[in-house]
């Protein structure tokens, strides 16, 4: 029996439910944009631009360091999701208290890692000495919250397994409003400066950790989450890593290309860091709303890859690719034409650099924020093989066609020119070969399925 937070992927219409599942995490992704953006224009507005290029400027570093262990929790949304598809409740079972013991454990090893590699890593990245210090202090504290971030989002990777999208959201909101709070509080009252938003940060994971557990614990049905049986299923891991991986390695190349393409950014200075930063936070918002879209497609094949439903596949995929491109230009359009205004909040009007920095964004805006749509197209793409089992083609094609692209990029045509447009312009020429090689490879997966009928 279908409970009242599940949805049924593997009957009735396509289009609408996929719109009725990629909302409520799109709301989800820009509200955590909207809670990070807080710390950023809270330190900027009350902190000044040194400590705003600080906070910034870990950015890529972080999604290096925890994205390929975050990553494996595609795994258990696309094992939940197929386990659901084929109604067996013993498999969802064993996956999810698997996927959860599997969370603890990376979570405290990346935190640990993190927070005693701290400033080597922001010194290999070329770091402005003039913000070291306080980007090391931000980026250890953010490491205390590490456990709590990757035991939250295997939780959600559950939720969203069986088309619950709806509590996450409801999670997010609350421990929002706490990261909120405590900035406001840390930063303006007790003058913490980057370390009191970072400690929100921490809270407020911990809170949305918390929550999602709690959900897990108290829900019905064979994802529900019994505390005394987390544990470490050997043929489990060997298929979450199997799926997983790929996915971990992927977020973390890209992670490792966006490095790269920072340590050039902080070879301008710490204006142009600061107007990177900004700016990178508006185009998040795109980013993010899109990727509601790459979930709903790794979802929705997996359920009904699970169900041998292999003739909706093509509808599946067709839907996502019409979402994606109406939200990308959407969200794109709204964010370019207020860009000056929006990149106002995250800067002082008191600040000297404000107008250099404001101009500085604009540049990332026109040359990355513009033809986003691209990247939705390549998430749409790497999402469907994903979800049809395929962890490893969309991994070497992303590699090839994204990361080594913009770092050789980096090394010879913005080493011919160094300006902040060249560098700038690696984004969308990835982001377009890279979908056109992911839609390639899905005609011949998908036309293996059709002949076979099951996941070769």
């Amino acid at each position: 029996m279908k409970r009242s937070h599940e949805i049924d992927m593997t009957e009735g219409p396509i289009f609408s439910k996929i719109i009725l599942f990629a909302l409520p995490l799109m709301f989800t992704g820009i509200l955590q944009l909207l809670f990070n953006a807080a710390d950023v224009i809270v330190v900027g507005k009350f902190a000044g631009s040194r400590s705003l290029a600080a906070v910034g400027s870990n950015g890529a570093l972080i999604n290096l360091l925890v994205n390929v262990f975050v990553g494996i929790s595609t795994g258990a949304n696309v094992l939940v999701a197929n386990f659901y598809g084929q109604r067996d409740a013993k498999g969802m079972e064993r996956c999810v208290h698997c996927s959860m013991a599997l969370s603890a454990i990376m979570g405290v090893f990346v935190g640990v890692l993190g927070f005693f590699l701290s400033t080597p890593m922001l010194q290999m990245m070329n770091t402005d000495p003039d913000v070291l210090p306080l980007a090391s202090l931000y980026l250890r504290i953010y490491f205390l919250g590490i456990p709590a971030t990757v035991v939250y989002n295997f939780g959600a990777a559950i939720l969203r397994a069986i088309g619950d999208t709806d509590r996450p959201l409801m999670f997010l909101l609350l421990s929002g409003i706490i990261n909120v709070v405590l900035n406001l509080l840390l930063v303006i009252v007790f003058h913490l400066d980057v370390a009191g938003v970072a400690i929100a940060t921490a809270v407020s994971q911990y809170v949305a950790a918390a929550l999602v557990v709690l959900c897990l614990v108290h829900s019905e049905g064979a994802y529900r989450l019994k505390l005394r049986e987390i544990r470490i299923y050997r043929d489990m891991l060997k298929l979450l890593v199997k799926i997983g991986i790929p996915a971990g390695l992927q977020s973390m190349i890209f992670s490792l290309s966006n490095v790269t393409i920072q340590s050039a950014i902080n070879s301008f200075g710490y204006v142009t860091m600061a107007g990177n930063s900004a700016a990178s936070n508006l185009d998040g918002f795109i980013y993010i709303a899109m990727n509601s879209v790459y979930h709903a497609a790794l979802c929705f094949t997996s359920q009904n890859l699970g169900a041998r439903r292999i003739d909706r596949l093509g509808k599946i995929f067709r839907g996502c690719v019409l979402l994606v491109m109406l939200i990308g230009v959407g969200v794109t359009a709204i964010i370019y034409l207020l860009g000056p205004q929006l990149l106002s909040l995250y800067i002082s009007g008191a600040d000297a650099d404000r107008d250099a920095v404001i101009a500085v964004g604009m540049v990332r805006l026109t040359y990355v924020g513009l033809p986003y749509v691209l990247c939705g197209l390549m998430e749409v793409g790497s999402g469907v093989l994903r979800g049809l089992g395929r962890s490893w083609l969309p991994l070497i094609i992303s590699v090839m066609g994204a990361c080594v692209l913009r770092i050789v990029w980096v090394y010879t045509i913005f080493a011919a020119n160094p300006t902040l447009e060249t560098l700038y312009l690696s984004y969308p020429v990835s982001w377009f070969v890279t979908p056109v090689a992911h839609f390639t490879a899905l005609l011949f997966v998908h036309h293996k399925l059709k002949k076979q009928h099951i996941l070769a």
